[in-house]
């Protein structure tokens, strides 16, 4: 799946857009303002039917507006947005074939759990036997069988969180939207949650529109990740794309950790391959990531480097690299166990302060054999450069 990239946010398509059929969602253009402020600011993005789409950014960055646009809580300042191939311009939130689970569940407390699920039906007038033979599968699909006549308060926050889920599912929606519905979960439930989520979503086969701001909510969940900083789309893709060729510093930043060098390109070869000399006086090869805004020679740049690409061992036991392999003499600032890995801290001399993430073998703590204060080698091969607009 190739990442795409809308620095304009005008010409975004989604890379898993199909061409049989209109997509579920289809943002034509959209900004939407509030007063002064733009908060979704010339959005265009069609979401495929049937996938996990996340849209991950910071607070502030418009992605709940955008949910709320398409949900019809928000009505766009300009540009149009489709269902289904449909515009939906004045169309209220009760009309439109889609659900939301919020954070916060909004479970009726006086009613059951059977009368929680069953409310949209009873709504659009279904009869009491329908309704139950719809609840009980609805229950079964979340795996809440034989709950039907809890109260919620009576409920786990994953169990509440999963009668949400039967509520927005039992009506059969187009597109189910889910606004950080984990936020509430403590870290153990929510990584659960995740997956169960993930596993629900292919199960019913419905598109899931997904607002977050933690990445790795977002890695572990979607087929698309969308993401999003001052109303606008940086890039999208599959969460390997969007890991292993972020087209700016922002999103190299914001989805996982990344050691930035800064510099400026000097030779631009085939292949995508780049040269950078850095402000602290190293070249650097690397790919660069963003093929269709490419920076040229001249420009100001960053390479940047995943931590778990970096290897740190003793400088006294460092071995003679190859010509591909780069090198940088450093001293450990500091060094975080972290179960399965250890994080060093490495202040250098030519690249700044480096990140280094290192497995740890099992039975052996850190098992680096340098701490804090002691000489080290720093060292990565170059294909780990990634060369990004700042």
């Amino acid at each position: 799946m190739t990442a795409a990239v809308a620095h304009d946010s005008k010409s975004t398509r989604d890379p898993a857009a199909g061409a049989g059929g209109a997509p579920d969602v289809r943002i034509a253009d959209v900004t939407k303002r509030f007063g002064s402020v733009i908060a979704v600011d010339r959005m265009t993005l069609e979401i495929a039917s049937g996938a996990f789409y996340s849209l991950l950014g910071p607070s502030g960055c418009g992605k709940t507006t955008t949910l709320r646009m398409i949900a019809g809580f928000e009505q766009p300042t300009e540009g149009e947005i489709f269902l289904a191939g449909q515009p939906v311009a004045g169309v209220p939130a009760y009309r439109r074939n889609v659900n939301t689970v919020f954070q916060h569940y909004a479970l009726f407390p006086h009613m059951d759990v059977a009368q929680n699920v069953g409310y949209g039906l009873r709504q659009r007038g279904t009869t009491k036997a329908e309704e139950a033979r719809r609840v009980g599968e609805a229950l079964e699909l979340v795996r809440l069988s034989g709950y039907d006549q809890r109260r919620t308060w009576e409920l786990s926050g994953g169990q509440q969180q999963r009668v949400a889920l039967a509520r927005a599912l039992i009506n059969h929606p187009t597109v189910l939207l889910l606004d950080e519905p984990l936020g509430a979960l403590d870290l153990k439930l929510r990584k659960e949650m995740q997956l169960e989520l993930k596993a629900l979503q292919r199960e019913v086969g419905i598109t899931f529109v997904y607002v977050t701001h933690d990445q790795e909510e977002a890695l572990t969940m979607s087929d698309v990740i969308v993401v999003m900083n001052h109303g606008r789309i940086l890039q999208m893709g599959g969460p390997t794309d969007l890991y292993e060729r972020p087209v700016s510093r922002f999103v190299a930043d914001f989805i996982g950790v990344s050691n930035p060098i800064a510099g400026r390109l000097v030779e631009v070869a085939g292949g995508g391959l780049g040269v950078v000399e850095t402000d602290r006086g190293m070249r650097l090869r690397g790919r660069v990531t963003d093929t269709t805004a490419s920076p040229g020679v001249g420009d100001a740049v960053i390479v940047a480097i995943r931590p778990e690409r970096l290897s740190v061992e003793p400088a006294a036991a460092a071995n003679t690299p190859d010509g591909a392999i780069v090198r940088v003499a450093g001293t450990i600032n500091q060094g975080t166990y972290l179960g399965d890995q250890t994080e060093f801290r490495v202040a250098t001399e030519l690249a700044g302060e480096l990140i280094v993430r290192r497995q740890n073998a099992a039975g052996a703590g850190s098992g680096s054999g340098v701490g804090p204060g002691d000489p080290v080698m720093v060292s990565w091969h170059e294909e780990a450069n990634l060369i990004l607009v700042g």
